[in-house]
C-alpha cells in the first residue's frame, strides 16, 4: 500500500515525495537517520531514538530546525496520516540542498523526512529456527575516522558486508574492528550467552549504540540476569552457548550457526527465548 511521506512539514503521496538532486544527503551521505518501531499506536523507545538523532546531528554540525517535542508530534502524525498502529518508521535528517561542492555551509536548511510503513527483515520461520551467519572480510569503519555512534546516511561499508553475506546465501554478516575484535553485524548488534552470562561488545569496540541493544541490557539487569559489555573475538562466538542479534527492525533473533560452526544444540537457546519474551512484553507497555 502506498504511503504518505512527511517532508519538511508537509505530507506527500509516495509517488510525489521527492528531494532535490542537490541535497547533500543524496550527494554525499551527509545526514543522519533512525529506524523506529511503533506498536499498537505507540512509538517504541521514542525518546531514545529522538535523543540519538539529535546527538548525531549535533556531532556533524546539523542544527535540526524543530524541537524534540515537535519531532515526536511529527512521528505520531506520520502514523496517523498512514492509518498505522504497528509500523516501521524511517526518520531522516539531511544537510539539505546545496551545490555540487563539499562545502556544507552552502546548504541553506536541513531537510526532515519521515516514512511510516512496514519492514520484514527476516522470514518469520527464522525466528523459530535461528540464523546462519558469516564473518565478513569487510571491516567495521574505524572509529578514528567516523564515530560509529553517529548513525549517518553513509552505509556503504555495511552494504558491502551485507552483499558478502547475501552472496554466501546468508542474511547477515559479522564485522570485525581494526583490532580483530567483534564489532557488530551489518544492521544489528550481536550478543552471546556463555555459562548463563549475556555478553555484547562495548561501545569502545566501534559499534552503533543500538536503542534495542540498550533496552535489552536494561531488561537483563532488571531481571537479575548477568550481562557484560566486553570485547569478544571470533573464538568467543564459536564457543558460545547461544547467540542472538538485536535491532529495531529485527527486534531479537537467534543465531544458531556462525561460519559453519553450530552453536549449542543448533536451536534458539533458553536465554534467547527468555529475553525475546521479555522484549515482546516491553513492546506492549
Amino acid at each position: 500500500m502506498a504511503c504518505k511521506v512527511y517532508i519538511d512539514g508537509t505530507f506527500y503521496d509516495e509517488s510525489e515525495a521527492k528531494v532535490s538532486v542537490f541535497d547533500h544527503g543524496l550527494l554525499y551521505g551527509d545526514g543522519v537517520f533512525e529506524g523506529i518501531r511503533a506498536y499498537n499506536g505507540k512509538v517504541f523507545l521514542c525518546q531514545e531514538h529522538i535523543d540519538r538523532i539529535y546527538e548525531g546531528a549535533n556531532y556533524i554540525c546539523i542544527n535540526i530546525p524543530m524541537t524534540k517535542k515537535e519531532m515526536e508530534k511529527a512521528l505520531y502524525a506520520a502514523l496517523k496520516e498512514n492509518g498505522l498502529k504497528d509500523a516501521y518508521i524511517r526518520l531522516i535528517v539531511t544537510r539539505g540542498t546545496g551545490c555540487l561542492g563539499l562545502n556544507p555551509f552552502k546548504c541553506v536548511k536541513p531537510s526532515i523526512i519521515i516514512i511510516a510503513s512496514s519492514i520484514e527483515l527476516y522470514p518469520p520461520e527464522l525466528y523459530e529456527q535461528g540464523l546462519s551467519i558469516i564473518t565478513s572480510a569487510v571491516p567495521a569503519v574505524n572509529p578514528e575516522a567516523l564515530n560509529p555512534r553517529v548513525k549517518s546516511l553513509n552505509y556503504l561499508n555495511n552494504i558491502l558486508a551485507k552483499m558478502e553475506a547475501l552472496n554466501a546465501g546468508m542474511f547477515e554478516a559479522i564485522m570485525l574492528n581494526s583490532q580483530g575484535n567483534v564489532a557488530e553485524c551489518t544492521g544489528d548488534n550481536i550478543f552471546i550467552v556463555k555459562n548463563g552470562v549475556v555478553k555484547t561488545p562495548p561501545v569502545t569496540a566501534g559499534i552503533l549504540e543500538g536503542c534495542t541493544r540498550n533496552a535489552l541490557l536494561k531488561l537483563a539487569k532488571d531481571a537479575g540476569i548477568p550481562a557484560q559489555e566486553v570485547n569478544l573475538q571470533r573464538y568467543d562466538l564459536y564457543a558460545a552457548d547461544e547467540c542472538f542479534l538485536t535491532g529495531t527492525a529485527a527486534e531479537l533473533i537467534a543465531v544458531t550457526k556462525i561460519d559453519g560452526r553450530i552453536l549449542g544444540d543448533g536451536k534458539p537457546g533458553p536465554m534467547t527465548r527468555k529475553l525475546l519474551g521479555m522484549f515482546r512484553d516491553l513492546t506492549k507497555k
